[in-house]
């Protein structure tokens, strides 16, 4: 069995406790958190702690706390040669203590405390310093998700940069989708078909094959239309930009 223990209460840290509390491979020893509240429902009394003159040594230590709090957290950490990692996509390996054993603890995922995730189904991006250290968090990787891969830390960033595109961008797109919808008196609910298509359709073409749309029909009949129905002058921006790409996209294929 894998002791471990999270640094953190947020929605990494929460989904991370969750996913290890429902394996036999993990046992979780402490959760250090300002806000023990957060994590109360998961965890026992003795598992919560706030002073760290009480943390104690264990396989694993995750830091799940924000990018700019990693460097501080871990110099805080009162251990030589303990093996801490932390979840971040676009912080360097080198950021942690150099006085313990430093290694990543990925996983790329959306969280947010409200909405469920399966695990199981989560890429969890590995690094570590040490073989022997990559093994032990393989081995607590495997605990909770069929999708692990070794990724350094500028691979790292790539991804991360990525996944904004992918995720956090296109869901500015829904809000903008969203708006656009409320001002004309219309159901957001009517365009989810359409989302729950496109993002299926990914998982069997490329993003090239799945281009739709008048950008990639380069129909300036419509995209002109459109340009003039929009009165938001940030969403009329953002239509051109996008435009334009998928437009400049399709002349170099």
């Amino acid at each position: 069995m894998i002791q471990v223990s999270v640094i953190g209460s947020g929605n990494v840290a929460h989904h991370l406790v969750k996913a290890f509390s429902e394996t036999s491979e993990v046992e979780i020893i402490q959760v250090l958190a300002r806000n023990k509240g957060a994590l109360s429902e998961l965890l026992s009394p003795e598992q919560l702690i706030s002073d760290w003159s009480l943390l104690k040594k264990v396989d694993v230590i995750i830091i799940a706390v924000t990018d700019e709090a990693i460097a501080t957290v871990s110099n805080q950490i009162p251990f030589n040669n303990q093996l801490v990692v932390h979840t971040s996509g676009s912080v360097g390996l080198s950021t942690l203590n150099k006085n313990n054993r430093r290694g990543v603890f990925y996983p790329l995922q959306t969280f947010s405390k409200a909405k469920a995730v399966y695990y199981k189904t989560v890429p969890i991006c590995l690094e570590a310093e040490l073989a022997e250290d990559y093994q032990v968090l393989q081995n607590l990787a495997q605990s909770i998700s069929q999708n692990i891969y070794t990724v350094n830390s500028e691979q790292r960033k790539a991804l991360h940069t990525a996944a904004v595109f992918v995720s956090n961008f296109v869901n500015h797109l829904y809000q903008m989708g969203n708006e656009i919808c409320l001002k004309n008196k219309l159901s957001f609910d009517i365009l989810k078909p359409l989302i729950q298509e496109t993002a299926q359709k990914i998982l069997t073409l490329s993003p090239a094959e799945a281009q739709t749309g008048p950008a990639k029909r380069n129909d300036t009949e419509t995209i002109n239309k459109h340009l003039l129905f929009l009165t938001d002058e940030n969403q009329k921006e953002i239509y051109k930009l996008l435009t334009k790409s998928i437009i400049d996209h399709e002349k170099k294929l």
